[in-house]
């Protein structure tokens, strides 16, 4: 009965909803609804409302987006007949109608209020099994060993833990190629790491060939192993000493449960955020994912593996035959399979790993098109949408998340549509200037202010847009192909220990440069229409202000691939642990201010003690978190001084055997709390308009530092052209 009246209230909502988005009024009348809305939001904002008073702004958020849907669909599309026209404006029609289709996904996963997180789940003596599993294909053994050393350091019983280092580097296949070079470096490989597994007490597994990828190699693994659980972690997501015992006791919960999904958690800037120099100041791209809309997934039995930081179930992956392999994204594919299947997942919003991002443009770029092309495999060869098993919630989450990646598409219409009246005087958007700017100005700060009221901790104001264009100009491509052939696209490592020894162009730059000097030839066009055809001003400003919004991201994106250069080989994390310090024979009280996993930057507590000799070899000791690693470590000085009362040294690190890589993950992996308090540190909401300056800000600098770039390239200024392995980095 209950549901009964539910539904029927829906409906009857429903009625009333399009009876008021289709009421014939005017523009005046229009506009102040919707500025009525966008106050309604704002003051909602402005309080922090949550509950009912959410949905309530959502709501008439919502019925302005329908009123614009309505609107363009009944008064905008050219006429079929004059299909110069009506081809352009109905692609355009049809990327409007897809952003409000995400839209709409969207607000179903979030719109609720979330579920709060979790506290430590299950009971104190549960302790089943766990077989660690760390697949690597080229990855060098220094951040291997980092990340097996943080997993063998995890709280967790030792006879209960097993570290397995799955290698696909080193197969037979490989070992035996044709290529001698190739053949010989997999068979050093292969022995290295078997070496390094043997030191930190870790079990090496490779297999005769490379077949399915990732997925091949985890099942692989599966095969010879026999633990309760599975955990995955990328070969650069060291994991802090609590990641099993925040994740595990779950399973003890919910005997259908098959993941345990928490967020990754990056050392290092995307190169998009090191090029911005917002790594410290604004909330990385993925935080938005991890923070807000895995939630709103784990809300409705929907969180989906990502590849890494996971725990999962072996029964379950044995009622699906192990790991799937269809698709290029192995993870989000077996998660489909086992929520169709009736098992459920958990996500826990807390980073419990500490991994890398791409340090290039280019890699950064390799990697998104993997994920395009399998969430497009998936779309195509798994249909979520009817995918039996599924709920119908799960439904339109799985196709949120695969649909998501069909962004360059309307982004490129996005991008020159304004360009086929600037330059070819087509009409294909039907309605006046007064119209446009009443209607789809109005919808556009709708849209705005309901992501800043739902993201805006987690995402600035136009930095979803900025992300977006970077990636539409190689990701189209990218999606078309393999909708053209879906079976064609191949895994592909990304590459994780490149640096960026000078400041260069990115070596996939040139588009963005061609589409700025189109924009800003189409801007100057613009203006001389003005001029040229004062009776279509009205028109002409409204296209010219759409041309130069354009131009402003295009611009900005002069400055995402201008490569900076990175020195430093790794990410420094502020600790504040106490230590002590051995100069000749005499130990000394210190505290280890911040530390990366080459080096470390020491506070020494004498003062009498003169400056280190640089170069010379010393020891730091601690005392450790995880039994069994050492407590000592040697490291090498490198630069020395005065501090107020303190001795400032910073050091190499120059282990002498593979066991006390133990010790110093558990320095910089140790406490998972630290990860938390930067990420909190950056999630401030500016506001819209404040996100909006600032974003305007940073786009004018950006434009000025690519343009300063490309014609310093054209004088032939020296310029690195490709990345280059990280060197140990100075303290």
């Amino acid at each position: 009965m209950v549901k009964a009246l539910i539904v029927i209230a829906w409906i009857c909502m429903s009625i009333v909803i399009v009876a008021i988005t289709t009421l014939p009024v005017s523009l005046q009348t229009h506009l102040v609804a919707a500025f009525l809305c966008m106050a309604l939001l704002a003051v909602l904002k402005v309080l922090k409302a949550e509950g009912n008073w959410r949905l309530i702004g959502l709501g008439f958020g919502t019925a302005i987006v329908l009123r614009y849907v309505y609107w363009r669909t009944t008064s905008t599309l050219p006429p079929v007949n004059q299909l110069e026209n009506f081809i352009p404006g109905f692609l355009l029609y049809l990327a409007e109608m897809y952003s409000v289709a995400m839209l709409a996904l969207s607000l179903f996963i979030v719109s609720m209020p979330l579920p709060p997180n979790r506290p430590r789940p299950g009971s104190p003596d549960y302790a089943p099994s766990v077989d660690v599993f760390i697949p690597t294909y080229n990855e060098d053994a220094d951040m291997l060993a980092n990340t097996l050393a943080a997993a063998k350091n995890m709280d967790y019983p030792p006879e209960k833990l097993t570290v397995w280092l799955l290698d696909d580097g080193g197969t037979l296949q490989k070992r035996n190629s044709a290529s001698i070079p190739d053949a010989q470096a997999a068979q050093n490989r292969h022995d290295e790491l078997q070496e390094l597994c043997r030191n930190l007490d870790a079990n090496y597994l490779t297999r005769d060939r490379n077949e399915h990828a990732k997925a091949g190699n985890l099942n692989n693994g599966l095969n010879h192993s026999h633990g309760d659980l599975i955990t995955v972690f990328d070969a650069d997501h060291a994991p802090a000493r609590d990641f099993l015992r925040e994740t595990v006791g779950y399973f003890e919960e919910d005997p259908r449960l098959f993941l345990v999904q928490t967020p990754h958690f990056f050392l290092n800037p995307d190169p998009i955020e090191r090029n911005l120099k917002t790594f410290n100041t604004m909330p990385s791209e993925n935080e938005m994912f991890y923070g807000i809309i895995q939630r709103g997934l784990d809300k409705w039995n929907a969180a989906f593996f990502c590849g890494s930081a996971a725990v999962l179930n072996r029964r379950a992956l044995e009622d699906t035959n192990g790991f799937s392999g269809v698709s290029i994204t192995e993870d989000c594919e077996t998660a489909l399979a086992l929520h169709a299947r009736g098992w459920n997942s958990v996500y826990v919003d807390k980073p419990l790993i500490a991994g890398l991002q791409p340090a290039t443009f280019a890699s950064f770029i390799g990697q998104r098109s993997r994920w395009a092309q399998g969430m497009m495999q998936i779309l195509m060869f798994r249909m979520p949408l009817f995918k039996r098993g599924l709920s119908m919630p799960q439904r339109l989450c799985y196709m949120s998340s695969t649909l998501f990646w069909l962004f360059p598409f309307p982004r490129t219409v996005f991008l020159f549509a304004p360009l086929f009246y600037i330059f070819f005087d087509l009409e294909i958007f039907v309605g006046s200037g007064g119209e446009f700017l009443a209607y789809t100005t109005t919808y556009m700060l709708v849209n705005l202010l309901m992501q800043n009221y739902l993201y805006g901790r987690f995402r600035w104001p136009w930095i979803s847009e900025l992300y977006e264009y970077v990636q539409t100009v190689h990701l189209l491509p990218a999606v078309i192909s393999v909708i053209l052939n879906p079976t064609k696209p191949t895994f592909k490592v990304t590459a994780k220990d490149e640096s960026i020894s000078d400041n260069r162009l990115s070596e996939i730059s040139r588009p963005f440069f061609v589409i700025f000097g189109v924009l800003l030839i189409a801007t100057i066009m613009s203006l001389y229409k003005l001029y040229a055809e004062p009776y279509k001003s009205d028109v002409t400003l409204v296209v010219a202000g759409w041309n130069f919004l354009n131009l402003i991201f295009a611009g900005c994106a002069l400055g995402v691939v201008s490569e900076r250069s990175e020195k430093a080989a790794s990410r420094r994390v502020n600790v504040k642990r106490r230590c002590e310090f051995r100069v000749g024979e005499q130990w000394y009280p210190g505290v280890i201010e911040n530390v990366s996993v080459n080096g470390l930057l020491v506070h020494v507590y004498d003062r009498s003690m003169q400056p280190l000799t640089v170069g010379a070899m010393e020891e730091i000791r601690v005392e450790t978190f995880s039994p069994g690693a050492p407590s000592s470590i040697p490291v090498k000085i490198v630069r020395s001084g005065r501090g107020d009362g303190f001795l400032l040294v910073g050091c190499t690190f120059a282990p002498r055997e593979p066991q006390e890589r133990r010790l110093l993950a558990d320095i910089i992996f140790g406490n998972s709390a630290q990860w938390t308090e930067f990420q909190m540190g950056r999630r401030r909401n500016p506001g819209l308009i404040r996100g909006t300056i600032s974003f305007f800000a940073i786009a004018l600098f950006q434009t000025n530092r690519g343009l300063f770039y490309f014609f310093r390239s054209l004088g032939g200024a020296k310029e690195a052209t490709a990345p280059v392995k990280k060197e140990a980095a100075r303290p």
